[in-house]
């Protein structure tokens, strides 16, 4: 009897310590995800209240492998799966930002990667539809945005240089991966005074640029120069 009470001490001390160090590594990922939303977001040019409130509530963390989750919140976009990156935080607010997104937008976003951009734009208000070409990935960020109760985000896999018709138009679209010139399929399917943040050029070197839709007309306006990974099609072929 006493062999077994010692045993389940062991076992309550066990969990006890668990638990207590789970909620201890919780506590220390809001305070940097705190400070990476003071520090590089309104350090910076981030001044969107909704930009700024979304990003202070989705766990970053949760978006990358374990063995860099140490690195979620800083300064730097961070490998994931399949040679695929998660942006650096700055980038992902400066491009949400650009989108000047409302409660209720519909927004198309291609690439949906990890799926932190997606659950960004739906903590947000919007309504997201988002595509993955690497069927492993788009199911695994499928997954995680359930878990995490971001039931206004739809996900495919499929070519995201396609768009998605059946659910256009979009107020928003954007895009996560680089092409060399911009897709006419995500232009026709911007909606009427739709925005459009999409990286362009060649592969290691892109700029990225604002696009508005005006009286069916495309707007141009660079944002600033960027680094994404290509956007391919079903065969990896660059488009």
């Amino acid at each position: 009897m006493g062999l077994l009470n010692s045993i389940l001490g062991m076992v309550f001390f066990t969990v006890l310590v668990t638990q207590t160090f789970a909620q201890c590594s919780e506590m220390d990922y809001d305070r940097e995800r705190k400070k990476m939303v003071s520090r590089q977001l309104q350090g910076r040019d981030i001044t969107d209240a909704r930009v700024l409130e979304a990003m202070s509530k989705v766990p970053r963390h949760l978006f990358v492998p374990l063995n860099t989750r140490n690195l979620a919140y800083q300064d730097s976009a961070l490998p994931i799966d399949h040679e695929q990156t998660i942006s650096q935080p700055y980038i992902v607010a400066l491009m949400s930002q650009a989108l000047s997104i409302k409660p209720g937008d519909k927004v198309l976003e291609i690439g949906t990667g990890s799926g932190y951009q997606a659950a960004v734009l739906a903590e947000m208000g919007a309504d997201v539809f988002t595509i993955e070409i690497v069927s492993e990935l788009g199911l695994q960020a499928e997954r995680l945005l359930k878990e995490l109760g971001y039931d206004r985000v739809e996900v495919k896999i499929g070519d995201g240089y396609l768009g998605w018709p059946e659910y256009a138009p979009f107020d928003a679209v954007i895009v996560t991966c680089a092409p060399t010139a911009i897709p006419e399929p995500l232009q026709q399917q911007l909606a009427e005074n739709g925005r459009m943040v999409i990286p362009v050029g060649e592969s290691g070197f892109q700029q990225l640029y604002l696009l508005t839709k005006k009286k069916n007309r495309i707007i141009q306006q660079k944002i600033l120069d960027v680094r994404f990974v290509p956007m391919v099609d079903e065969k990896g072929n660059t488009y």
